[in-house]
């Protein structure tokens, strides 16, 4: 676990890609019970005026706490974590979809032992999630 001491604003704590594909889209719609067809039919997406098939808002939201996970030590020092969804992730048929997230060091909160992890999700240069942040106790 990291130490609040060591901390300062503006400290980039986690830097990754992921590669989201079809058949990620096909394994988070049969774990979370969103069968939404915009998540897989090219033609459904289509007729509903969108770009192509979209990943779920909440696999990248998913995907984007991750890092943090990680980097805190575990999913028990996430102590709240939310997202605005501000751009769709287009995933093409026989290619993934990479994702960027990096998460920064927005507050420290020295007297409550948490800090607000500040996280950039981006998909083709496009920053795909406002306002994601998460508060982790340390």
């Amino acid at each position: 676990m990291p130490d609040i001491n060591s901390l300062s604003v503006g400290d980039v704590v986690a830097e990754t890609g992921f590669s989201i594909t079809r058949d990620s889209l096909v394994r988070y719609a049969g774990a979370s019970g969103d069968f939404n067809p915009i998540h897989y039919r090219d033609d459904v997406a289509a007729s509903v005026g969108l770009p192509g098939v979209l990943a779920h808002g909440m696999l990248t939201m998913g995907i984007s706490i991750g890092p943090v996970v990680s980097w805190a030590g575990g999913a028990e020092n996430i102590v709240d974590y939310g997202v605005r969804f501000t751009k769709p992730v287009v995933v093409p048929p026989g290619e993934p979809a990479e994702l960027e997230v990096k998460a920064t060091i927005g507050q420290i909160d020295p007297e409550a032992g948490k800090v607000r992890v500040d996280l950039t999700t981006t998909f083709e240069g496009n920053t795909v999630l406002g306002k994601a942040q998460a508060w982790v106790k340390l």
